[in-house]
């Protein structure tokens, strides 16, 4: 006896279910997902071409040497860690956060400790940050 083949034999699969699923899925992520504000530091990048900038009388100079050792205006701080950076901030600031600070970072020093320093200005809430860099050498400077 032979089968004859009909339309309704034809395996198929109904993908609308899936559908409804997906979306169901999708606005259930988009609801409870929570977006925060994260505190983020205003950083203002020099150009390294650029003409050499007036330096205010009235701001903090944060040098990171090349080992990772850190100096607040000059004063050399007694370890690296990011609480006596702070601490240091605090001392130089009195209090003030709307003081300019500038990062001066050698050439060879680490890049996790630049960031600990951006950090530590960051946590103190400090948000006028500029970076130092130096005008490269021409021709007739070598």
């Amino acid at each position: 006896m032979k089968f004859k083949r009909t339309i309704r034999d034809d395996p198929s699969i109904n993908i609308t279910p899936l559908i409804d699923v997906v979306f169901l899925l999708l606005i259930f992520f988009m609801v409870t997902t929570t977006f925060s504000r994260e505190n983020r530091l205003l950083v203002n990048l020099p150009e390294a071409d650029a003409e050499a900038v007036e330096s205010q009388t009235t701001q903090i100079e944060i040098i990171v040497a090349e080992g990772g050792d850190y100096a607040v205006n000059g004063m050399a701080l007694a370890n690296r860690s990011i609480e006596a950076l702070i601490g240091a901030l605090e001392r130089e600031s009195g209090g003030d956060r709307n003081l300019p600070i500038i990062l001066i970072a050698d050439a060879e020093a680490t890049h996790q400790s630049v960031v600990t320093a951006m950090s530590a200005i960051g946590q103190s809430g400090f948000s006028r940050l500029s970076i130092a860099t130096q005008q490269p050498l021409s021709i007739d400077q070598i």
